[in-house]
């Protein structure tokens, strides 16, 4: 445990997959009610710097796809790896790989709006400014930070088998692989410069996790076994009392106060608290 995560490890926030969740219901709300009012919550870092902070919160709340059964159950899958790798990593270090990710695709639409004032320079005007850094902010969704989740999880449970399409079983770290490979053929085959910061920020999240994880071997299956079946056999031998009076029965369990001596004179290891050490008849 570091020493960050012992002075803040306390704020850590439980069930962040839920929260999550429960950001793009509010958008799908949102979407219902009003579409175009989307287009103020977007990360859009050229009206950030124009006095739109709020957008540096409100794009999670855009949901990663249109609402239909299929994004229903993708949501309720994500959720559960989501909850499985807070089990795991534990509530601050969920809150760390995730709101990581969010911090990284903010940061890498200021890198796209950095780099887009390198490419065109003096002669963007204000309307184009505005006009291109928009379209662009559509591209940063959480949709790869629930992406950079499966490849979390794929990573820490690579045996695990799920079942694709509801019937065919498979392991997890196959179905990661095949997510890895589609998001590096979206980053070369999309021209976008915005989905490539988009799909680099998961990515990086990713790879810091999986370094970071390297060193965290009580994640490992076969560690997290051996510690279940440890524990299970520890709570099953019996409990012994170290210092026990061999006059009144006393224990420090029943005072932790208590000091306890053994009598060189008694035979046996007889032992005797401080009320009855000088007190008590000596057993030959």
């Amino acid at each position: 445990m570091s020493n960050f995560e012992r002075k803040f490890g306390k704020y850590a926030i439980p069930n962040l997959s839920l929260i999550l969740i429960l950001c793009y219901v509010l958008g799908y709300i949102i979407m219902k009610i009003n579409p175009y009012f989307m287009f103020y919550l977007t990360l859009d870092p050229y009206q950030i710097l124009h006095g739109q902070i709020w957008r540096i919160f409100t794009w999670i709340i855009q949901p990663p796809s249109e609402l239909n059964v299929f994004t229903i159950i993708m949501l309720i899958f994500y959720y559960s790896l989501g909850t499985s790798l807070e089990r795991t990593l534990g509530t601050y270090r969920y809150n760390v790989f995730l709101i990581g990710g969010i911090l990284i695709t903010v940061a890498a639409s200021f890198v796209g709006l950095l780099f887009g004032y390198v490419l065109y320079g003096g002669s963007m005007s204000a309307e184009f400014a505005a006009s291109y850094f928009g379209n662009g902010a559509l591209y940063f969704s959480t949709y790869y930070i629930n992406m950079s989740i499966f490849l979390a999880y794929a990573i820490t449970f690579p045996e695990m088998q799920v079942l694709l399409m509801f019937v065919i079983p498979i392991k997890v770290k196959w179905l990661g692989i095949l997510y890895g490979v589609m998001l590096v053929l979206d980053f070369v085959q999309i021209p976008s410069m915005f989905v490539k910061l988009a799909i680099g920020a998961s990515l990086l999240n990713v790879a810091i996790f999986y370094v970071r994880r390297r060193n965290l071997s009580y994640l490992k299956p076969k560690e997290i076994k051996r510690r279940t079946e440890f524990k299970a056999k520890v709570n099953q031998m019996p409990k012994m009392t170290v210092h026990k009076c061999a006059v009144c029965g006393r224990t420090q369990e029943d005072d932790p106060t208590l000091e306890f001596r053994f009598c060189s004179k008694c035979s046996g290891a007889r032992e005797y608290c401080q009320d009855h050490l000088f007190t008590h008849k000596h057993i030959m």
